[in-house]
């Protein structure tokens, strides 16, 4: 017993954190909306990110960023290696699942015009997020150096060099010369496991860091208003059937932020996460059992595929340049990606210049509807 009080205070001294102070975040109160599980799913690509490094880091043990062996290497992983085959899936569907999830949640986030003032800033960030993501995509599926990974390299990089001013240097970067060859690959393996993640990383902390600034953003439905209409009259803009209140709502008066419907982070919140999380894993393991990881032809330079498809999240884009020019195609998705970054200051002009007409909300509706419409379009194809 002495032995134990003396290695508890020992344990204290040398860390000493305060107890409280956890107590204290567990207890933050959450708004009330987050207790349907679509609006929290925030959480959900920071877990797929997880299950992203760790699955990746045993895969690293295995690959072998070479030209020469990349292709074997991967196939060894999948035939070869215990459960290879099965960590390399879980990777793959995980790598998919994080991308729309992230897709998912700043389309709600639009929808919500939770991106309004004080939250521009972490709109952007959020963005920031969405091209790391998909970048971890692209890298990773040419890793794989097969025939049509191989060339969808290709088509990367020549899409990077048609940037108007700088894309020469862009694509000489990438590729690591003038075209595709075998120091791409290394590079490609760099940007994977070294400059994505990093990027990652700190994107995410600057990402919660503005959350825990800022707050969520409060929601209220109508069925919400009904259950506390006599707890207090609160005044706001209709705004489709959702009602905003927090910072972004001019106004709302501190009182009525105080009476907002809340619940504690631990252990309600929490819970919801980690059944969040806990079904992720399920719906993993039965894509990964069900839909395993294949090797296909591996890589030759010297053969071109006759129809050269990318990953699911690039149809959309990939049909627009088939449409388009390849200059012209290139040039309006960079002018695409300008608008959604810095789309909460275009925001507020309509909002200045159409005050009440939710013109925000359906260009969001065309856009997504462009979107969905290309994607199946060249999916079928």
């Amino acid at each position: 017993m002495q032995k134990t009080e003396t290695f508890k205070q020992w344990f204290a001294e040398s860390f000493p954190f305060d107890l409280n102070l956890l107590k204290e975040i567990s207890s933050e109160p959450i708004p009330n909306h987050l207790k349907r599980w679509w609006f929290a799913i925030g959480g959900t690509p920071l877990y797929l990110f997880v299950i992203q490094a760790t699955t990746g880091i045993i895969l690293t043990f295995y690959y072998v960023p070479n030209p020469a062996e990349a292709f074997e290497s991967v196939a060894h992983i999948t035939t070869s290696v215990r459960f290879g085959w099965f960590i390399r899936s879980v990777h793959k569907w995980s790598a998919h699942l994080m991308v729309l999830t992230v897709m998912l949640h700043m389309l709600r986030v639009f929808f919500t015009s939770a991106y309004r003032r004080p939250r521009e800033l972490n709109w952007m960030i959020g963005v920031g997020l969405l091209l790391t993501t998909v970048g971890f995509g692209f890298t990773g599926y040419s890793l794989i150096y097969e025939q049509i990974s191989y060339w969808a390299a290709v088509v990367g990089t020549n899409i990077a060099e048609a940037t108007p001013l700088i894309g020469g240097l862009i694509a000489r970067f990438i590729r690591g010369g003038p075209e595709v060859s075998d120091n791409t690959l290394t590079r490609f393996f760099v940007f994977h496991i070294g400059v994505l993640p990093t990027v990652m990383v700190i994107l995410l902390a600057l990402h919660v860091v503005q959350i825990r600034l800022h707050g969520v953003t409060r929601l209220r439905f109508e069925e919400d208003e009904t259950e506390s209409v006599q707890v207090s009259m609160r005044v706001s803009a209709p705004v489709s059937p959702l009602r905003f209140h927090g910072s972004e709502s001019e106004s709302a008066t501190e009182e009525e932020k105080t009476e907002e419907r809340s619940y504690p982070f631990f252990p309600d919140h929490f819970y919801t996460e980690v059944i969040v999380g806990l079904t992720l894993t399920f719906i993993l393991t039965i894509l990964a059992l069900v839909f395993p990881a294949h090797m296909g032809e591996p890589a030759n330079p010297l053969v071109t595929p006759e129809h050269i498809k990318p990953e699911w999240y690039f149809f959309a884009v990939f049909r627009w340049l088939k449409l388009t020019s390849f200059q012209i195609g290139v040039v309006g998705s960079m002018i695409f990606l300008l608008f959604l970054l810095f789309w909460p200051f275009i925001d507020r002009v309509f909002l200045k210049k159409f005050p009440g007409k939710d013109v925000s909300f359906w260009i969001g509706v065309v856009g997504f509807f462009v979107f969905l419409v290309f994607t199946v379009w060249e999916a079928m194809v």
